[in-house]
């Protein structure tokens, strides 16, 4: 794995203006809090009910529903940026790998992207997922076979694919770099609690017995402050294309949960095998990173 470059010793330079969007979810408000951590001053975009949500220093554009947004919406918001961090996205749990509301994000998007272009801003990051790949797979590469067999993963696929294409196109008529960060398995602070980590820490601090599937699906789990690290410093390095947000250490979920379990002292509480594994879940998923240190 890969992080962003320490900047202990480094020549000061004038901060950037990044906009965010999504600053308020489980992944954007690590972004937001390592932006801020790396000297850059953050706009962010969010709905107004949500505002009191941000945990960080931030410029606030505040809207109703930031995919209903057209490109003229975003081309006011964005001019001036050096970078664009597009984390927003539908991520309900239960609910965000079938939902028809990412057909709106991807609309969203591409709107996003038109006024990035017409603001002609250097940077524009958006974020992807391990979804996209074709799995099982331990040992995935950002050449590595592509297969979503979700909605979510096929809209986040779609939508790299698109604006990879528009900004290299002639017509755009603009230098922006456009950047593509897959998320692999996160977890920590801010997760839901129906997410692993989260349900088990749920149930041993109730004194509740957790009951999990054999646990032997290999994963890349990574911690998300580590990931909104990794992301923010995206906006250092300028590295192009997809990037893959990940550990690259095989875990299996069992071994995941007896270290969270050790944590609290209470492995005996975990109880492997009782739970059916979900239907489809892949045998392994690993990623590679190829994260460039960031460059000042």
């Amino acid at each position: 794995m890969v992080l962003p470059s320490s900047t202990a010793g480094a020549s000061p330079r004038p901060p950037r203006t990044v906009l965010l969007t999504g600053a308020t979810g489980f992944v954007g408000r690590q972004i937001h809090k390592a932006l801020v951590r790396q000297g850059d001053r953050v706009r962010a975009v969010v709905r107004a009910c949500t505002t009191a949500r941000l945990g960080f220093p931030a410029q606030v554009i505040e809207t109703p529903d930031l995919f209903a947004q057209d490109a003229a919406f975003w081309g006011q918001a964005a001019q001036g940026v050096d970078a664009v961090i597009h984390a927003a996205w539908i991520a309900t749990p239960g609910l965000y790998l079938t939902s028809p509301a990412n057909l709106d994000c991807v609309r969203g998007t591409l709107a996003l992207a038109q006024g990035v272009a017409a603001a002609r801003v250097p940077h524009l990051i958006g974020i992807g997922t391990c979804f996209e790949y074709a799995l099982p797979g331990d040992h995935l590469t950002v050449d590595a076979l592509l297969g979503p067999d979700t909605l979510y993963a096929t809209a986040k696929l779609s939508t790299f694919q698109m604006l990879t294409a528009f900004f290299a196109g002639s017509e755009v008529n603009c230098e922006t770099t456009f950047s593509w960060a897959r998320l692999f398995y996160l977890h920590g602070e801010g997760e839901h609690p129906s997410r692993l980590v989260a349900h088990i820490k749920a149930k041993l601090a109730a004194g509740e017995v957790a009951r999990l599937s054999a646990g032997t699906q290999v994963r890349d789990f990574l911690d998300v402050e580590v990931a909104g690290a990794m992301v923010a410093g995206i906006v250092e390095s300028r590295q192009p294309g997809a990037i893959n947000i990940c550990s690259g250490v095989p875990v299996t979920v069992r071994q995941l949960a007896e270290r969270t379990a050790d944590a609290l002292g209470r492995r005996d509480l975990l109880e492997f095998g009782s739970a059916p594994p979900r239907p489809g879940d892949p045998t392994a998923v690993v990623g590679v990173c190829n994260l460039a240190p960031a460059v000042r």
